[in-house]
């Protein structure tokens, strides 16, 4: 019998205790809708701060941390524009942190995991997603459990688009290695509007060689795969190119494809300029800490040996160090950032038009690729498409001077459109 009765009691104590988690999980989700934040551990470049009182209880949100915020943003811009010499991949970019002593929350050195994590999380653009899976992270939880809440952003949305859009177009599975290599020059960027095959080179003729973008898709399945579309290469390369050269860099389209961008980068510069004097007065205060400390010790005050004290003066260390590296990079963001004038657009513009062509009239396909993201081949028109963000930023680096070689702009994205169809 008293075995029975503890198998009851056990059932009960299930019961409640489901229906305890059920209440609490019920009140997280409203308390995320209102905007609050639920108490777990922030994700990197933000912080917990007191938002409001009710009652007895604050409440609570997050606002980005100015310590870890520059890393942040490194992080965005190493994905999308690497060091100099293109792009980095995950694994690159970890272990350009760790080389450069920059650690994540607890401490610990970067890994893979913890840099892709920080790349796809939308809270950097402003909407944290609470509740997407369960105690075990393999299960999902439906969308309609899934709250939306609205934080302060780091990132730009275009930027995390173009970053997804990087990542997504590496994976092994969706384009060969033999499409990003390939010799022609819209190899990898020409597709099929039918199918969205890739279009690929294909020779024929008897005697003199003919050269073709043909549809993979076609060529591989036949008819009913896709009706398939040829294209003499030398007539594509020509209707493509003539195309940027004509319609995009002229000055007047560039202003209004990145007019925009300027608005928001204007913006952006009294914030910048607000959070590196932030940065500033947390190394100052870091500082002045640890003279107050070296003080005490040199007047007999406090041990040298003593664990606690040697590692408060690691930690203001480590802040004060962290806080001058963020004010340095941004500092000298914003001395490499030249000002877009329309003299620069039209300097820009002549200068990438002649980088397009060498001097015997063929294309130069670094160039052409840097700017062309992918076209689409119908059967009366081409959609050329490219991105607004990354235009934008090789302006910026090259200052209207040395055209789109400057940028090392590297791995193309399928973004914002600035061609017209």
């Amino acid at each position: 019998m008293s075995a029975m009765m503890r198998q009851i009691m056990a059932l009960f104590d299930e019961y409640q205790s489901k229906e305890n988690a059920k209440h609490t999980l019920r009140a997280m989700r409203e308390n995320a809708r209102q905007g609050f934040w639920n108490g777990s551990r922030p994700p990197f470049g933000y912080k917990i701060v007191a938002a409001e009182m009710r009652g007895a209880r604050t409440k609570k949100k997050i606002e980005p941390d100015p310590m870890q915020f520059e890393t942040v943003r490194l992080i965005f811009r190493l994905a999308r524009i690497g060091d100099g010499e293109g792009s980095m991949g995950v694994r690159q970019i970890a272990g350009y942190l760790n080389e450069r002593g920059l650690r994540t929350q607890t401490g610990g050195r970067w890994g893979v995991g913890a840099v892709h994590e920080l790349l796809t999380r939308t809270t950097y653009i402003g909407v944290h997603r609470f509740n997407v899976s369960g105690k075990r992270k393999a299960t999902k939880k439906s969308p309609e459990d899934i709250v939306d809440v609205q934080v302060p952003p780091i990132i730009e949305k275009e930027e995390f688009d173009e970053v997804q859009a990087i990542m997504k177009s590496r994976a092994a599975q969706l384009k060969a290695p033999r499409f990003v290599n390939a010799p022609t020059l819209l190899g990898g960027v020409v597709f099929c509007a039918d199918c969205g095959g890739a279009m690929t080179l294909r020779t024929s003729g008897k005697g003199e060689e003919y050269r073709y973008y043909t549809c993979c898709t076609a060529a591989r399945q036949g008819k009913t795969g896709c009706r398939g579309r040829t294209v003499a290469m030398a007539d594509l390369n020509e209707l493509v190119v003539d195309h940027v050269e004509r319609r995009l860099l002229e000055p007047s389209r560039l202003e209004e494809v990145l007019g925009g961008l300027l608005q928001r980068r204007q913006a952006h510069a009294g914030k910048e300029k607000d959070r590196i004097e932030e940065l500033k007065r947390q190394a100052g205060d870091a500082e002045a800490k640890l003279t107050r400390l070296y003080e005490a010790i040199e007047n007999g005050l406090a041990e040298l040996d003593d664990p606690n004290l040697k590692g408060r003066i690691a930690e203001l260390k480590r802040i004060r160090d962290a806080a001058r590296a963020d004010v340095e990079r941004a500092e000298a963001r914003d001395l490499n950032g030249a000002e877009i004038t329309p003299e620069t657009l039209v300097r820009f513009a002549r200068l990438a038009r002649e980088g397009l062509r060498r001097d015997d009239g063929t294309f130069r396909r670094s160039h052409v690729q840097k700017i062309v993201q992918r076209a689409e081949v119908g059967a009366d028109q081409i959609v050329v498409r490219g991105s607004a963000l990354r235009l934008f930023e090789t302006l910026v680096a090259s200052g209207g001077k040395c055209g789109v070689e400057t940028a090392g702009i590297g791995v193309r994205s399928f973004v914002p459109r600035w061609l017209p169809e």
